[in-house]
């Protein structure tokens, strides 16, 4: 596993959108005992660069733990293009510990060797152990052509250092689904409130599936029935014990809504028109008691970002807030506190990759 640097643009500041409900502070540049004052943070954390050594970068995941920011993403060296047509992504990382100011130089974290790619990085945190998970999924063009491989390795000390990867494609899925179009989400999975680890593995031609591990990530599975209709998904708890799956879907417009009462033995399903959605990978978190969604609000097209809230898990949203007006596609966002949420996604036709930090008030 190869750790080392590799070029990226310096972080730039941008100018900080009126928003009615929602407030961006700023973290100072030096540690201080003294609040720092309000204002803007925005930085660009990866970008295509102008000597065409990287076609893009894509697919962000952002996660926090013990003070710690990890950013990680698809490096697509080549072209553009995804899993099954590229020949050379890796996954790097970026850390940082004083919410975004500053960043460490980006490191490979997956980087196998030409004709193995690995793409769409997502995070897992054990908070309980005090371990960070990171999965991928994988191909190798040469010997196994469109067959997806699902890897994971973990950290425990905040990303500073990681373990080799797992293979867990056996583990998780039978024989007959070898040949089949799936992949787990790319983002973020999330900590049931009594401990099992809960994430979302798609496959197009079977349904979304819940993957769970009840022992600490020591063993993987998935739950026993899919949900439908979707594609890349997010999954959190609700109060009530119940688990909650927000949903892509081609061509409808908007997003679904899937809930379980019974760890994902059944499910029921309802179209959320209000969440206007492109069939593009969103975000979905709790932020104190209430959750947060942030996709891109078009029916067909990716662009227009905008956050939502929900006091009543899930059944009414607020209006919203623009976050980024033109272009923007993946969103990936945590909380660092229960008023402060990061968001690292996509813009500008996927040629940058930018990290915000926003301070929410109640809707």
């Amino acid at each position: 596993m190869s750790h080392s640097s590799i070029w990226t643009n310096k972080a730039a500041l941008r100018g900080l959108l009126a928003l009615a409900m929602i407030t961006v502070f700023v973290w100072s540049g030096c540690p201080s005992d003294t609040p720092d004052p309000p204002g803007p943070l925005e930085q660009v954390l990866f970008a295509t660069p102008s000597d065409s050594s990287v076609a893009c970068f894509r697919i962000p995941a952002i996660e926090s733990m013990n003070g710690v920011l990890l950013a990680a993403i698809d490096e697509r060296v080549p072209s553009c293009a995804d899993l099954r047509g590229n020949r050379d992504i890796n996954i790097l990382l970026r850390r940082s510990s004083d919410g975004g100011q500053t960043w460490t130089e980006p490191e490979r974290v997956i980087d196998y060797p030409d004709g193995v790619s690995a793409s769409d990085p997502s995070f897992i945190v054990d908070r309980v152990r005090g371990r960070v998970f990171l999965m991928a999924n994988v191909m190798d063009l040469d010997k196994a052509p469109n067959r997806y491989r699902f890897h994971v390795l973990f950290s425990d000390d905040a990303g500073t250092s990681w373990s080799e990867p797992q293979d867990i494609t056996e583990e998780l899925t039978p024989p007959a689904w070898k040949d089949d179009f799936m992949f787990v989400t790319s983002g973020r999975g999330t900590q049931a409130s009594d401990g099992t680890l809960l994430h979302t593995l798609v496959n197009l031609e079977r349904g979304v599936h819940v993957l769970a591990s009840t022992d600490s990530g020591a063993t993987w599975f998935l739950t026993p029935s899919p949900v439908t209709p979707g594609d890349e998904s997010k999954i959190v708890e609700l109060p009530d014990g119940s688990w909650m799956v927000n949903s892509r879907v081609a061509g409808a417009g908007h997003r679904w809504v899937h809930q379980s009462n019974d760890r994902g033995a059944s499910w029921q399903s309802r179209p959320e028109s209000t969440l206007v959605d492109p069939a593009v990978n969103a975000s979905l978190i709790w932020l104190g008691p209430n959750l947060v969604y942030t996709g891109a609000h078009h029916p067909t097209d990716r662009e227009n970002l905008v956050l939502r809230i929900s006091e009543d898990e899930g059944l009414t949203w607020s209006k919203g807030e623009v976050i980024e007006a033109g272009s923007a596609a993946y969103v990936s966002s945590t909380s660092l506190d229960e008023s402060t949420i990061a968001l690292f996604y996509e813009r500008a036709g996927y040629t940058e990759n930018v990290f915000k930090r926003l301070h929410i008030s109640n809707p």
